[in-house]
C-alpha cells in the first residue's frame, strides 16, 4: 500500500472487489448515517472498484492489487520398480517442506506455493511420452498433490530424465517473472542420460525460461555423479543432491498431537464447499487427513500446521477461501443457487448466506490460530528429541528444503524462523 497526497485532500482507497462487494453488501443491509460516509463512487468495470471518503487532514492511501510472489515447485519422481522407498518418503514428507517453506517472505510478502507433481520411467505409461505422466499441474490445492502421491505405484521402467524435463518445461504454466522461484526437482537411481531426448538440450531450454534444476540421486554419491545427475543440475543453476531411498521416514509422536488432530477435525468442518467440484474436493481432504492419520499422529500434526498456513488454499471449491481470495465475490454469494451450495445453506436468504459464511471465515481463523500455537510447542519438543538421535542419511525433504532455501535467498526471499 503507498501513500500519496493529493490537493484535494480526500482519501483515495482502492479495494479487492471481494472485499469491496463485501462492504457494499453490509452498507446496502445495514443503515448508514450521514457522518459516516460523505461520499461513495462505485466504477462498475472489470477494474479494482474505488471508493472515495471525505477524511479531511489525512493522507491519500493509494492500494493496488499487489502480486504475491511465487513458488513453483515441479517434483519428477522415477516410479521403476526400485522406487518405492522414494515415493514413499515424498508423500511422508510433503507437509514438512510445505511447513518449512510456509516461513518464506519477499520484501516481507508471503508468496504462493504452486506444486506440481510428474511421475517417469513406468512402463504403464505411454511410450509414445517417454513413459512421462503429469500427475496434476501447477497447483495451490496440496491435497491434489498429496492424492497424486498416495496413488502411485511403481512399474518398469525406462527412465529418460531429458525426455522428463522437456516435458515438464513445455507442459506447465510458468510464470514469467524473474523474481519468482521457478524449479524442477527430478529424482530417480538410473542414468541421467538414458532416452531419445538429451537431458543438455532439456536442461539449456529449462534455463531459457529460468527454471532451475535440482537432481535427487537415489543411491550413493560418487555413482550419481558418475551417471551425470551432478552435470544435469549444475547446467541449469540447480543442486545435486543424493539421498538414501530406502531410508524409513520416523514420525515423533508430542505431546500435542491429540489436540491437534481434534482441532484438524473441527477445521474441516468450516470448509464450505460450492460448485461441480466443492462435493468431491471435500471428501479429498477428509481422505488425506486419514491417509496421513493411519500412517502416524505426528504426520498428521504436520499436514495440519500445513492446513493452518497461508500455503493451503481450496478457493476453486471452498467459499471461505474464495471471498478471501476474490474469486467468488459477496454479490456472486447472494445470488448462488441452491444446486451450487452445501446442504447447510439451502434456501438461505442473501443476509443469511453473508451471515454463514463470515461465522465459518471466524471461527477458521479461530482454529488455525491454536494450532499453529500447538505447532510451535510441539516443533520445540520434537526438536529436543532429535537431539538425542543419531543423526540419518539425507531424505527427500532435506534435498527439496536446503536447495530451494538456497535459490530463494537468490531470489530476494528470507525465511523467519
Amino acid at each position: 500500500m503507498q501513500v500519496k497526497p493529493t490537493p484535494n485532500n480526500q482519501s483515495r482507497v482502492t479495494f479487492p472487489r471481494a472485499l469491496l462487494s463485501a462492504a457494499i453488501l453490509a452498507a446496502l443491509l445495514t443503515p448508514v448515517t450521514e457522518s459516516a460516509l460523505a461520499s461513495r463512487v462505485i466504477e462498475n468495470s472489470n477494474q479494482p472498484v474505488t471508493l472515495q471518503l471525505a477524511m479531511q487532514g489525512n493522507p491519500v492511501i493509494t492500494n493496488e492489487d499487489i502480486e504475491a510472489p511465487r513458488i513453483q515447485l515441479a517434483i519428477v519422481l522415477d516410479t521403476s520398480n526400485s522406487m518405492d522407498g522414494l515415493i514413499d518418503q515424498t508423500r511422508n514428507q510433503l507437509w514438512q517442506v510445505v511447513n518449512q517453506f510456509s516461513a518464506a517472505r519477499q520484501n516481507g510478502i508471503t508468496p504462493i506455493l504452486e506444486i506440481a507433481l510428474f511421475e517417469y520411467g513406468n512402463d504403464g505409461n505411454a511410450a509414445n511420452a517417454g513413459y512421462v505422466r503429469m500427475l496434476n499441474g501447477f497447483t495451490r490445492e496440496l491435497d491434489a498433490v498429496s492424492a497424486g502421491l498416495f496413488s502411485l505405484a511403481t512399474n518398469g521402467g525406462s527412465e529418460y530424465c531429458g525426455f522428463a524435463i522437456e516435458s515438464v518445461v513445455n507442459g506447465l504454466q510458468w510464470s514469467q517473472s524473474e523474481s519468482d522461484i521457478k524449479t524442477i526437482f527430478i529424482a530417480g537411481n538410473e542414468s541421467f542420460a538414458q532416452g531419445p531426448v538429451n537431458y543438455r538440450e532439456a536442461v539449456r531450454l529449462a534455463g531459457q525460461h529460468g527454471i532451475s534444476i535440482n537432481t535427487i540421486h537415489a543411491g550413493s554419491h560418487a555413482e550419481g555423479i558418475r551417471d551425470q545427475w551432478q552435470s544435469g543440475a549444475l547446467l541449469a543453476g540447480g543442486d545435486y543432491m543424493s539421498i538414501d531411498a530406502n531410508q524409513r521416514v520416523v514420525h515423533i509422536v508430542a505431546p500435542q498431537d491429540d489436540r491437534i488432530a481434534e482441532l484438524n477435525a473441527r477445521l474441516n468442518q468450516t470448509y464450505v464447499p460450492y460448485g461441480d467440484a466443492g462435493a468431491a474436493s471435500a471428501d479429498r481432504q477428509m481422505e488425506q487427513d486419514a491417509l496421513s492419520s493411519g500412517i502416524s499422529a505426528g504426520l498428521l500434526a504436520k499436514r495440519a500446521k500445513s492446513k493452518a498456513s497461508a500455503f493451503y488454499n481450496n478457493a476453486n471449491w471452498d467459499l471461505v477461501d474464495a471471498l478471501e481470495a476474490g474469486k467468488v465475490d459477496a454479490e456472486e454469494l447472494v445470488l448462488m443457487e441452491d444446486e451450487k451450495l452445501p446442504e447447510p445453506m439451502l434456501g438461505m436468504s442473501a443476509q443469511e448466506k453473508l451471515d454463514y459464511v463470515q461465522a465459518q471465515t471466524t471461527e477458521r481463523k479461530r482454529i488455525k490460530q491454536e494450532i499453529s500455537e500447538l505447532s510451535e510447542s510441539r516443533a520445540a519438543y520434537v526438536a529436543e528429541k532429535k537431539r538425542a538421535q543419531v543423526v540419518a542419511a539425507p531424505s527427500m525433504s532435506d534435498a527439496l528444503s536446503n536447495a530451494i532455501r538456497k535459490q530463494a535467498q537468490q531470489k530476494n526471499f528470507a525465511f523467519d524462523e
